[in-house]
């Protein structure tokens, strides 16, 4: 069964950037594409846990801030070394303005 949780406001997440969004004990990172599309990764590195809030967005990677490790957040692909495991990614709907991750 679906579990589908209000991440944030489709207008707080601004094109070819990201906000982290933190539920239970878990943070994920909410991205907006530009071609104005979102995306959901889990938004710890996979490489030494650096929140990825705190990095780079170009295009459709990120950078981690700690090692400049880099995912494509479309898919959660690990891009560039030191991270040589992927980011899990979630399904994302865009409701009455806001962002809803399923999780």
């Amino acid at each position: 069964m679906p579990n589908w949780i209000r991440a944030c406001g489709a207008n707080d997440v601004e094109a070819e950037d990201l906000v982290r969004f933190d539920h239970g004990d878990r943070t994920f990172a909410v991205y907006r594409s530009p071609d104005d599309e979102y995306f959901c990764t889990d938004g710890l590195c996979t490489h030494e846990q650096a929140h990825l809030a705190d990095g780079l967005v170009m295009d459709y990677e990120i950078e981690c801030p700690k090692h400049n490790a880099t995912f494509d957040y479309r898919t959660g692909e690990a891009k560039r070394a030191p991270a040589c495991i992927s980011l899990a990614t979630y399904p994302v709907k865009i409701e009455a303005g806001s962002v809803w991750i399923e999780i």
